[in-house]
């Protein structure tokens, strides 16, 4: 048990999936989990860990924002274990050859900063996927018919930009979409010698407007969290 996560030594899985909402992690949980057990609920930032094709697996909520995963996966890989992390979340498109629906696969993370910014100073490190996670979700996209990308994403700051100026700039090198989390958790992932992806749902889009309606958010979700737990055990 820790300051923000209350489950009991052994309850949390080396392989951990984290949507951002806690009810996404609740859903996913009980969609695809067998015998799903709550395991933390500390500040409404819910837990589960059960079995994928007899797998432990445990899909824990990260919140908003690279400050508030920070949190998250430092006390998961520090205080239980975790060793390999996947973030399955929604991005903005930001390229014309990406659609709405769309799965991305994220090799690397660009930021303006994130919460290790303290620790690099001047220096710019690139913090990129584990190519093992990468590539085995590459094959079960395409195995499922998926539409996917890889590539660069953005995780910004922000959820309400102002910098339109950037938004072209990342566009103009081949940035495929935003969020707001990747860059923490892979660069906190290589600091510790964990394996971390991004698997990510394209649910709006910055060129054209368009936006995924809330009704057809959770079936495309369920195919990202098919992705992952399929990267995360290739064998199973």
């Amino acid at each position: 048990m820790t300051v923000h996560i209350g489950a009991e030594k052994g309850e949390i899985a080396e392989t951990v999936l984290m949507p951002g909402d806690p009810y996404r992690a609740r859903w996913a949980a009980e969609t695809f989990l067998d015998n799903p057990k709550l395991v933390s609920e500390v500040r409404g930032m819910l837990g589960y860990t059960g079995t994928w094709r007899g797998n432990p697996v445990t899909i824990h909520g990260s919140g908003m924002g690279m400050p508030s995963l920070s949190i998250y996966v430092n006390e998961l890989i520090r205080d239980f274990g975790a060793k390999t992390l996947i973030r399955i979340g929604s991005c903005g498109g930001m390229q014309e050859t990406v659609g709405i629906r769309d799965v991305i696969l994220a090799m690397t993370a660009s930021s303006v900063s994130t919460p290790s910014r303290g620790i690099f100073r001047e220096f710019n490190f690139a913090p990129s996927a584990d190519w093992g996670l990468l590539s085995a979700a590459a094959k079960a996209a395409a195995a499922k018919e998926t539409t996917t990308h890889i590539g660069g994403i953005y995780s910004s700051d922000v959820f309400y930009d102002e910098r339109p100026d950037l938004n072209e700039q990342m566009t103009r090198h081949g940035i495929l979409g935003v969020e707001m989390e990747a860059a923490e958790l892979y660069t906190l992932a290589l600091r510790y010698g964990c394996r971390a992806l991004a698997v990510l749902t394209v649910s709006d889009h910055l060129l054209t407007g368009e936006a995924l309606p809330a009704e057809d958010r959770e079936t495309t979700f369920g195919d990202m969290v098919e992705i992952a737990l399929q990267a995360a055990f290739p064998d199973a």
